[in-house]
């Protein structure tokens, strides 16, 4: 049997929320990263991801379990593993290849050699002829491309990346995509092993061999993929396809288990973690679901690929629709449902009426402040009391982030009303 590289034992994360109880962010890890393998880590954001990239790096420790480089533990950043991040991290007053000795000079490297091994780290990657440049005259792409060839430099025999291309647009994302797999084929830079964290279904097949497929609230290893296709992949290749549908129904699946009643519907308490969407957003995927060309069904990959989403925006998107009763997910396929065709046929202010009637009927957080606020003799409640109430279930962020998203949806469905500068919730329309 061949040896791990990496090697990922029973690893778990916590944060302290205040004085409150700990954030479980990652459970029971358990993980094999072998010679010769790139790894996407795909999960949706929150689950966790980029938290375990930092543990493996010896940039945080883990609150339990360990993690095995080499054969030696990793409690501190080790020689032979290197980071990209999402954000490009350059030093603005250093030029391009000041920028990329960094990592050097923190070696001690001499400084002769540091030059030299820069030089051909930035030529390595593409960008001969702009080594006395500074971040601020080079694009985003250009930019990435410089925190590449830092990485590099350090001759890392384990690569790891933390959504490296979401901050470019597509072109540049695919064409840095593109460069930095002839240089892993072509056995250039050293390298034995990448990690990699997205949340791109289809980035996480074009690149990997092995997908790892997070759960969240807390992260842990919901699938372990190996994904056959030879290189070059095509995402107009069927087999393409094939493969990010069947992560698609796993995803969708995965996110159903997680809060179904007998009936086959969402569960939701007054603490759920609602999604991030926007009423907006519904209908257009709605009215998207509703046409003629698509008679009431589609694929989610399809869906992703006609609206430009990736699972960030798409899953809270579909969620809030499936909460709501307008659709259903199953097996990788969204699909209206009659209560979501008559929300489409209805003018604009039958919209609000039904979206009124559905939120407080499904959505116990709305009910709940639309209850308070209607028992208040002035109909009038501070936000504060229901953040205070969300943060005994979810962290500070996340309670205002809920309480934000659901003050969105009530002032649409008219429900209440809300105003910024005092922070105070009233009827709309009270009695």
């Amino acid at each position: 049997m061949l040896e791990p590289i990496i090697e990922i034992i029973g690893v778990e994360k916590s944060f302290k929320k205040g004085d409150r109880q700990e954030l479980l962010v990652l459970q029971d890890i358990n993980l094999k990263i072998y010679e010769g393998e790139i790894i996407a880590i795909l999960g949706k954001s929150g689950s966790g991801k980029s938290t375990l990239l930092r543990i493996i790096a010896g940039l945080i420790q883990a609150s339990s379990g360990e993690i095995h480089y080499r054969g030696q533990s990793v409690i501190r950043p080790a020689r032979g593993i290197s980071m990209v991040f999402q954000t490009f991290a350059l030093l603005p007053w250093l030029t391009v290849l000041q920028n990329v000795e960094l990592g050097l000079e923190a070696l001690g490297v001499d400084r002769d050699e540091r030059r030299e091994r820069a030089i051909k780290a930035i030529d390595m990657i593409g960008l001969d002829g702009f080594e006395s440049a500074l971040p601020k005259e080079l694009s985003g792409g250009m930019r990435q491309r410089v925190g590449f060839a830092r990485a590099l430099v350090v001759n890392p025999d384990v690569l790891l990346m933390d959504e490296p291309f979401s901050a470019l647009d597509v072109l540049t994302a695919d064409n840095l995509k593109s460069d930095l797999m002839d240089l892993w084929q072509s056995k250039k830079t050293g390298l034995n092993a990448i990690v990699f964290v997205t949340h791109s279904i289809e980035e996480a097949m074009m690149i990997a061999d092995r997908v790892i497929v997070f759960n969240s609230n807390p992260g842990l290893i919901r699938s372990d993929l190996k994904v056959t296709l030879p290189f070059p992949r095509s995402d107009l290749d069927p087999r393409f396809r094939n493969q990010v549908d069947r992560v698609y129904t796993l995803m969708t699946t995965q996110l159903q288990q997680a809060r179904m009643q007998e009936d086959g519907n969402h569960i939701i308490d007054i603490g759920y973690r609602l999604p991030e969407a926007s009423v907006a957003e519904v209908t257009g995927l709605l009215e998207l679901l509703y046409s003629p060309e698509h008679q009431g069904t589609m694929d989610l990959p399809d869906v992703a690929d006609t609206l430009t989403l990736d699972i960030d925006d798409l899953f809270p998107l579909t969620e809030l629709l499936e909460i709501l009763r307008f659709a259903k997910v199953s097996k990788g396929d969204i699909t209206i449902t009659e209560e979501g065709e008559k929300f489409v046929d209805a003018d604009i202010l039958d919209r609000k009426k039904i979206f009124s009637i559905h939120l407080k009927k499904y959505v116990p957080l709305a009910r709940y402040i639309n209850d308070q606020l209607i028992r208040h003799p002035r109909h009038r409640a501070l936000e504060e009391h229901f953040l205070s109430l969300l943060e005994d279930y979810l962290s500070e962020e996340e309670a205002e982030r809920v309480l934000r998203t659901v003050i969105e949806w009530g002032r649409y469905a008219e429900l209440f009303a809300y105003d910024y500068s005092s922070g105070v919730l009233s009827l709309e329309n009270p009695d």
